[in-house]
């Protein structure tokens, strides 16, 4: 479905974006697989060149000033041009918001809203510029897609997580003016709110794992208790895998959703 196309993933080293990296690979796609972690996103590469596809890793912080640019350069200076952006990266970073800092709520507004605006921005160029051209020889211009990473916390809210749910309300205003600036050049901007998914995000607390912010490591997952608690709202009765979420991608950044653009997908088993 994506032979010959171009993709860039963000966050793809891990979960999701590591899930979604591998079945755009099956279906033909080249991938510049981008994470913030060296050793995850070499790995991801070499999944892909193991199974005869084509990728490449492109290591870097999405918050970082210039690195958007970077990122879709090495894609295009690659294999010649981009047709898909899915911005996934990103991580939680939770507290009630009589405690949280001005820098967890900037950390994490700039890494789930700002950075996809800065990705989309710099993927202009390759989209928008691109689309002009092959319409001024008089052609139809190739559908090209973005695809942004909301979540059921940016469509209701969370408790302990006003940071993380207004970046993923945002993200959905974000991909709906896309739509209406872009969709003249057969742009595709569509968003998908995931539920729960079993990632290392959505893991046990207790278990330890966790990122590094400037330095300072910062735990994430969520207590096992609470975990429970949200595995027994969801109509579906289980988490979602990160495979089953990379499908719902597919279906974005594929020929079968070649006039839908500006739309909100829930994928979370029944949750609204």
């Amino acid at each position: 479905m994506l032979q010959d196309r171009v993709a860039v993933i963000t966050g793809a080293g891990r979960g999701i974006g590591r899930a979604t990296a591998l079945l755009f690979a099956r279906e033909g796609a080249k991938v510049a697989v981008s994470d913030i972690d060296e050793a995850p996103a070499q790995q991801t590469v070499a999944e892909i060149l193991g199974a005869g596809g084509e990728a490449i890793a492109c290591v870097g912080d999405v918050t970082a000033a210039g690195f958007a640019e970077t990122l879709l350069a090495a894609a295009a200076t690659r294999w010649g041009a981009v047709h898909i952006l899915i911005n996934n990266a990103g991580f939680t970073w939770d507290g009630l918001i009589s405690g949280m800092s001005d820098e967890q709520w900037d950390k994490i507004v700039d890494l789930h809203l700002k950075a996809p605006f800065r990705m989309i921005r710099a993927a202009a160029p390759h989209f928008v510029e691109a689309a002009k051209r092959e319409m001024e020889a008089g052609g139809v211009p190739v559908a090209r897609k973005i695809v942004n990473i909301s979540s059921v916390a940016g469509v209701s809210g969370n408790p302990g997580q006003a940071n993380y749910s207004s970046a993923k309300s945002g993200v959905i205003g974000l991909t709906r003016t896309v739509c209406k600036e872009w969709a003249r050049y057969n742009v595709q901007s569509n968003c998908v709110a995931f539920g729960f998914i079993e990632t290392r995000l959505t893991a046990e607390k207790e278990k330890g794992v966790d990122v590094e912010i400037d330095g300072r490591k910062i735990a994430v997952g969520v207590p096992e208790k609470l975990r429970q608690g949200f595995i027994q709202m969801i109509p579906a009765g289980r988490p979602g895998t990160p495979e089953e979420a990379a499908r719902a991608l597919l279906f974005f950044a594929s020929p079968l959703s070649d006039y839908v653009s500006g739309q909100l997908l829930v994928v979370g088993g029944g949750l609204t």
